[in-house]
């Protein structure tokens, strides 16, 4: 008989997973499904900006946040002002308030140029002042009519940057036509965090269940499971256009493959 390793990784639910259900669904279904936690995407929904009501959830569901994605994104522009910094520094608060040791954020977009000029050091003073990792996610240049452009200042791909703390999302990796698997040995320790989805290549950002694009997903999780990785899986899928039995079906298939892969056999 076979004998694996598991790491202590926590499995979460994004609540962008469950859109457009809110922030109480993604509660509900990642308690009824089995889920260690959740990663509040800060949304137009109040509650996913408001420590005192995610705590009421946290209490009584009995499931920690585990992250805080910061409302950088182009359609939350507008959430928690139009100010970058401020939209970090907020979302830094309400990690502090609700107990989560990270903030997954997105790099600059190349029209925030005072923004990008401070960006590396501005997320590594903060990282320094509060003890919350800042995990800069990857992403991907944007294409249309044949040309790319770069979207993101530095970069899109946060390897060859200086940040200690790095989400890796496995949709945008698929986007970018980048090597997931190669981007993990080169991250190494600064590998914090895991956007758990899938993508087949298009310059559409599909957020697949893993195992249904062209992702190494499974392989992507046995080996920081081999690594002994402690960051948190969380799994960032798309489920807007389906009914509610489908996309309770969909978060249990992803739930059940992080759990099938996210081990390494001893030794």
């Amino acid at each position: 008989m076979g004998v694996v390793d598991v790491p202590d990784s926590r499995v979460a639910l994004s609540t962008s997973s469950v859109y457009p259900l809110g922030v109480v669904g993604a509660f509900d279904l990642a308690d009824r499904l089995g889920y260690d936690g959740i990663e509040i995407m800060v949304w137009t929904d109040p509650i996913s900006q408001e420590s005192g009501a995610l705590k009421r959830l946290i209490d009584h569901y009995g499931l920690p946040v585990v992250s805080i994605h910061a409302p950088t994104l182009l359609l939350t522009q507008r959430v928690w002002g139009t100010e970058p910094w401020g939209k970090v520094d907020n979302s830094v608060k309400l990690a502090q308030e609700v107990g989560a040791e990270v903030v997954v954020v997105h790099p600059p977009f190349r029209w925030q140029k005072e923004y990008a000029a401070e960006f590396v050091e501005g997320i590594a003073q903060r990282e320094d002042e509060t003890g919350i990792a800042i995990a800069v996610e990857n992403m991907f240049p944007w294409r249309a009519r044949g040309r790319e452009m770069q979207a993101y200042l530095p970069h899109w791909d946060p390897v060859g940057e200086s940040y200690r703390n790095v989400t890796l999302d496995l949709s945008h990796t698929a986007t970018a036509g980048s090597d997931a698997v190669q981007m993990v040995h080169d991250l190494d320790e600064r590998l914090r965090h895991i956007h758990l989805a899938d993508g087949l290549g298009s310059f559409k950002d599909e957020h697949l269940v893993p195992g249904r694009g062209g992702q190494p997903c499974a392989e992507v999780l046995e080996l920081i499971a081999a690594q002994g990785f402690s960051g948190d899986v969380v799994v960032e899928v798309g489920t807007r256009k389906l009914t509610d039995d489908d996309r309770e079906l969909d978060l249990a298939e992803a739930l059940a493959f992080a759990r099938l892969h996210l081990a390494a056999p001893t030794g």
